[in-house]
């Protein structure tokens, strides 16, 4: 713990203080790019048809995947513009699959699990932020946890058992908020790159806008699957 703190020592308050906001400045731009697209496609029969009845479908299932790897492979060798449109295009085809929640769940329930959500996930980052503990020993655990949390998600696609997904539900939940508060602690290491210029300091940004952005859409959809209510 004390090598933890010493080295946020290094960097400065200002320092931290400017990247999280470009972090976070970035993961909620994408995250209302998502929304905007999941919208405008949930609205739209003609839209809904040409993704959900044709081929389609399964490139913009598998297509964020594939740009999540590209862009934490690539990271280091893009241009920071190259990056931030990568990120925005995955924002955006990532709304085409979730645009589907609109037509599975009442709207009125959506809105409320987005701000049960919206509300842990805060929460879950100011601690983490704020924290003086060392969490690298909890990222672990946390991410061993996930190993076994899509295991046996995996596992239940053959099972199809509502136990294990009532299980796996609130596992998921508990895990993506740890997460959330780990890696809000490690982005604020992270803002050392601030010294290391604005290139790498913006790429390093949209790394860490994506980890939150996930966070908080797997969180969100874990407690829709909770508490969300069916049409």
């Amino acid at each position: 713990m004390q090598a933890h703190n010493a080295f946020s020592q290094v960097i400065s308050a200002d320092a931290i203080r400017t990247y999280v906001q470009r972090v976070y400045a970035y993961m909620v731009g994408g995250l209302l790019l998502t929304t905007a697209s999941a919208v405008i496609v949930a609205s739209s029969p003609t839209i809904q048809q040409a993704i959900f009845d044709t081929p389609l479908f399964w490139v913009v299932l598998f297509a964020p995947l594939g740009m999540v790897l590209f862009l934490s492979a690539r990271i280091d060798k893009m241009q920071p513009s190259t990056a931030a449109a990568t990120f925005i295009a995955y924002a955006l085809t990532n709304g085409l699959t979730f645009s589907a929640i609109f037509l599975v769940y009442e709207l009125g329930s959506i809105f409320q699990v987005f701000f049960i959500a919206a509300g842990m996930y805060l929460a879950a980052a100011v601690y983490g932020y704020t924290t003086k503990r060392d969490l690298t020993g909890m990222g672990s655990f946390l991410f061993m946890g996930l190993v076994g949390l899509i295991i046996a998600s995996i596992v239940n696609i053959f099972l199809d058992s509502s136990v294990l997904e009532f299980a796996a539900s609130v596992i998921g939940v508990l895990i993506f908020t740890g997460l959330t508060a780990y890696e809000m602690s490690q982005i604020k290491e992270q803002a050392i790159v601030m010294y290391a210029g604005e290139g790498l300091a913006h790429k390093r940004a949209i790394i860490g806008a994506l980890s939150l952005y996930l966070n908080f859409i797997n969180l969100f959809l874990y407690l829709l699957r909770l508490f969300g209510s069916r049409d």
